[in-house]
């Protein structure tokens, strides 16, 4: 046997034979062998201490724990096995004589235990570099899959900067998109070409409601949300009673002598008519009534004019609509009534973008909104109703005149001169406001044959479904008909609609999604008065108070490029701040529309206005308690003329914008998608409730200044004083609530947004009939429960005291108290909430 190995736990004996335990032919096994053989020489017997002390070392040497037979034991080359003990011995403590021999021996122990250290400190650093490995391949994976998710980085690599504090929004696929970079998305997809073309689209022709052009036009535009890939698409009909000018008997105007009989006829356009009018004829003297508003006609009574049994004639515009025109001249007693633009209000100088003297502008006539003859209630086709109608339908014929048809009447009278500040620019006329004519006993006869007809109307929707909150909805719509080509009045507007539709569709294919939802809406009938919206909202108003967040209307957008007007609720007012901020003037690029503002006086005291009844939001907010809002861009000093009329042509529009109507459009569209991105991204709704505060408290220092003459008639402000610094306390104190606490909450933030929406419904008096008096809202809406109503008959007081109405007043003051003090109460939340001590 050439040779032995002795297995020893951690190694072999090779090259030597194993004697006495020890491996010979190797320098090791000498050296162990000369050491045993002096401690034999020192002692036959070794100390037990020594014994014990050196059995460490022993099995350190062996590889064994403790001994043993695997210890002991022998591999033979061949199979055999044979014993192989060791016996090494070790002083812990030698004498100075100890020989080199046991120096050798500790040195190769010192060198073993070395080469463990150096062996963990290598798996330290392997360990080490391993753990960098794998972070960075971490990191890169993670840096990998953010730029994937990034889409707005331009073409060069770079993310677009943003600065915003508000929270990611939370995609089903892990992305995360801050708000800043869903408005640089929004600006990136809006494109000013797209709105520019539908607009010359949608005014090809005139499509009033029913007609075929119309009907195509709706199908157009449904095929277009559809193309969109929206979430849903669908249709909302009704059947609603409109009213169009006679196929078989034309309006028309005579001039006739004191008998009635017809001296001269004097030719209108057929295609001119007051939808609603009251039908059948009139007959009696001109009376001048300026603007028909309701200071003009005291005027009138003031200087002595009969108005009775006369026809009086009425400039368009001075603030009023049509229809209330209507209402004043009825109220005062007037037969009838004709409208006409006077060149002092409305160019008429067809070169420089004015009307020709045979145009007239119409407009209807129903002090209301929606189907008059379904007041409070819908149109729909399967419902059954008992025969009533709106009390804001007329009761006198109406009827729209050239400003050359006005020329010739107005000529014509004699009487008292006109107020100041009433005189227009019509040629040839001497003002003064009749009603005698210079011929005496002449007189004017008009008729009207307009006819009642039941139409199918068909508003069309598309949505952006809510992933966090889809039962709460921003809402944007425009009208979609027009009497004639209505690039202003119809096709501005459905062109912005369609170009933020296709806008958020694309931000949904590339990372956004929207915490609540968005609708987009092309309504029917809204020359009428807003038919299609109101039937809708009535339709579903029990429901839409808790669901509906804002409505934006985008009608009539663009009609100049100088001055933005926003008509809103004033729960509305700072969301406008936060967009004009960031959006340039489409006339002054690298200035903001809010730093051109304040440069001129201040942006609240320029762009906010009051909702106005023929105002697309108006209904909205007035009838449905929905924050509204209507946007506008207009002439500063300078109307557009052709709205209403059969000039209102894409090429006129252009011309007075000088090509930039696709410009102007983009801006409205850039800040009603602002405004729809911050409502649909916030977690708490930034809505400003404590903007009625204010006029609660105009009322009560009014009321304070009348306080004496409240108390001589037993008159107590107190509940209203009450009332007020409830609502106050309520809205400071829920504003306090969502600063204090965690809005990452889901179910606190739902709670407040629950209460924030319902402010604006609350103010729908709840004590007068949604049938007789439509406009509900105190401090929007029409009728003897509103603050200007109350506001008008506290004046009285002091102004005309014998006019006041003691019980009414006792009324409205408690009308309105309570319609505050229920706003208030639905502001503090739940009941234990509320403070109402006796």
């Amino acid at each position: 046997m050439t040779e032995w190995d002795c297995v020893r736990g951690r190694g072999f004996c090779k090259d030597g034979q194993l004697v006495g335990g020890v491996c010979e032919g190797t320098d090791r096994g000498l050296s162990v062998r000369k050491a045993r053989q002096a401690d034999d020489r020192r002692s036959t017997a070794p100390d037990p201490v020594e014994e014990v002390m050196a059995d460490p070392v022993r099995r350190l040497l062996t590889g064994s724990p403790g001994g043993g037979a695997q210890a002991d034991e022998g591999v033979e080359e061949g199979g055999g096995t044979r014993d192989c003990k060791t016996r090494v011995e070790m002083k812990l403590i030698q004498p100075r004589s100890e020989d080199s021999s046991e120096a050798g021996l500790t040195n190769d122990i010192t060198a073993m235990m070395l080469r463990q250290q150096v062996n963990r400190r290598k798996t330290v650093l392997y360990l080490t570099l391993i753990g960098l490995l794998i972070f960075t391949t971490a990191f890169l994976l993670g840096y990998v899959s953010f730029r994937g998710m990034c889409h707005l980085c331009v073409e060069e690599g770079e993310m677009v900067p943003v600065e915003d504090p508000a929270g990611p929004d939370q995609s089903t696929g892990g992305g995360v998109m801050y708000l800043g970079e869903l408005r640089d998305m929004l600006k990136k997809y809006l494109n000013e070409e797209k709105i520019e073309s539908t607009v010359r689209r949608v005014s090809r022709a005139t499509h009033p409601t029913g007609s075929a052009e119309g009907n195509a036009l709706a199908s157009d535009i449904l095929q277009s949300f559809q193309k969109l890939h929206m979430d849903h698409t669908w249709t909302d009909s009704h059947y609603a009673t409109l009213q169009f000018p006679s196929r078989t008997q034309r309006n028309a105007l005579w001039l006739v002598d004191a008998e009635g009989v017809e001296l001269e006829e004097i030719p209108l356009d057929s295609a001119d008519y007051c939808a609603y009018s009251a039908m059948g004829t009139a007959t009696g003297g001109v009376v001048y009534v300026n603007y028909a508003r309701q200071e003009d006609f005291e005027q009138l009574r003031a200087l002595g004019v009969a108005l009775n049994a006369s026809i009086a004639m009425a400039r368009v515009g001075g603030g009023v609509s049509f229809a209330e025109k209507v209402w004043h001249a009825q109220e005062a007693g007037l037969v009838g009534i004709l409208f006409y633009p006077d060149p002092a209000d409305i160019p008429q100088d067809p070169r420089r973008l004015g009307l020709h003297g045979n145009a007239a502008i119409s407009e209807h006539v129903h002090l209301g909104s929606g189907d008059p003859f379904t007041p409070g209630f819908p149109s729909f086709n399967h419902t059954q109703f008992p025969p009533t109608q709106s009390s804001g339908l007329p009761l006198i014929p109406a009827q729209p005149i050239s400003a050359n048809v006005a020329s010739k009447l107005l000529s014509q009278l004699v009487g008292v001169a006109c107020p100041r500040g009433w005189q227009g620019r019509l040629p040839y006329v001497r003002c003064v406001v009749g009603p005698e004519f210079s011929v005496g006993g002449r007189r004017v006869k008009m008729a009207v044959y307009n006819s009642m007809s039941p139409v199918l109307l068909n508003n069309i929707f598309a949505s952006i479904e809510g992933k966090t909150e889809p039962d709460q909805y921003i809402i944007m719509g425009a009208q979609r008909d027009a009497w004639g080509p209505g690039a202003v009045k119809a096709g501005v507007g459905t062109a912005v609609l369609l170009e933020l539709a296709r806008t958020f569709s694309t931000m949904l294919q590339n990372g956004f999604y929207p915490r609540r939802s968005l609708l987009f809406v092309s309504w029917d009938a809204g020359e009428f008065g807003n038919v299609g919206a109101t039937e809708w909202l009535e339709g579903y108003l029990s429901m839409l108070h808790l669901k509906a967040v804002a409505y934006f209307s985008l009608d009539q957008a663009v009609m100049g490029d100088d001055a933005l007007s926003a008509y809103t609720s004033p729960l509305l007012a700072d969301l406008i701040e936060g967009a004009i901020k960031q959006v340039d003037h489409p006339k002054h690029s690298g200035q903001s529309i809010l730093s051109l503002a304040e440069a001129q006086g201040g942006w609240r005291s320029r762009i906010v206005k009051p909702l106005y009844l023929n105002s697309g939001a108006y209904s909205f907010t007035a009838f449905g308690g929905v924050p509204a809002m209507e946007l506008r861009f207009h002439e500063e000093g300078r109307v557009y003329p052709f709205v209403n009329t059969q000039l209102d042509s894409a090429e006129r529009v252009q011309e007075l914008l000088q090509g930039r109507l696709g410009v102007v459009g983009r801006t409205v569209g850039e800040l009603v998608g602002l405004m729809a991105l911050k409502l649909a991204h916030d977690l708490i709704l930034p809505l400003d409730v404590t903007c009625y505060s204010t006029a609660a408290l105009r009322l009560s220092a009014q009321l304070n200044q009348l306080s004496a003459e409240l108390q001589v008639r037993g008159l107590s402000p107190q509940w209203v004083y009450r009332a007020r610094g409830d609502y106050s306390r309520a809205a400071k104190t829920l504003q306090e609530a969502i600063k204090n606490t965690d809005i990452q909450d889901e179910r606190m933030a739902r709670i407040y947004n629950m209460r924030i929406m319902r402010v604006e419904y609350y103010f729908l008096s709840q004590y007068v009939s949604v049938v007789e008096t439509p406009f509900r809202h105190v401090l929007h809406g029409r009728g003897d429960h509103t603050l200007s109503a109350l506001t008008e008959h506290l004046a009285l007081l002091r102004s005309q005291p014998q006019l006041f109405n003691e019980a009414r007043f006792r009324q409205q003051l408690a009308l309105f108290t309570w319609t505050l003090q229920g706003a208030a109460n639905a502001l503090s939340g739940d009941v234990w909430n509320i403070d109402n001590p006796f």
